[in-house]
């Protein structure tokens, strides 16, 4: 089934925040909803009715991959466009894509981060 907009959102805020060791808040606009781990961004969600969307790091193959598979990814609206795509309601875009496209986008977060402050380090 598809997911739409405040549904694809709402997924994604709630796959972000059962993972370890994550914060979020408004740093840039009131408009953009952040989320990191230890200080790295890993998720916008973007609050605007009118464009309900999301926007994760993704390995530049897996982005290149997505934004030809699916209509309503493109490449990151506010980032790198080769590191960072966005995710939109259209046909595809499922709860399970959301959930893992959150997911592998904290794991490359917690990746690059040194050892010591990666959840769980302490």
């Amino acid at each position: 089934m598809n997911t739409a907009g405040d549904r694809l959102q709402d997924t994604a805020r709630q796959a972000a925040l059962a993972l370890p060791d994550v914060s979020h808040g408004y740093p840039f606009t009131p408009g953009l909803d952040v989320y990191k781990v230890a200080g790295k961004v890993f998720l916008i969600v973007t609050d605007n009715p009118e464009e309900q969307i999301i926007t994760v790091k993704c390995e530049p193959e897996h982005a290149r991959a997505h934004v030809r598979g699916y209509a309503s990814i493109t490449p990151g609206r506010y980032l790198d466009k080769r590191h960072w795509i966005s995710l939109g309601p259209g046909p595809g875009i499922t709860e399970r894509l959301v959930t893992d496209a959150v997911e592998d986008s904290y794991d490359l977060a917690v990746e690059r981060l040194p050892r010591r402050d990666r959840p769980g380090a302490r």
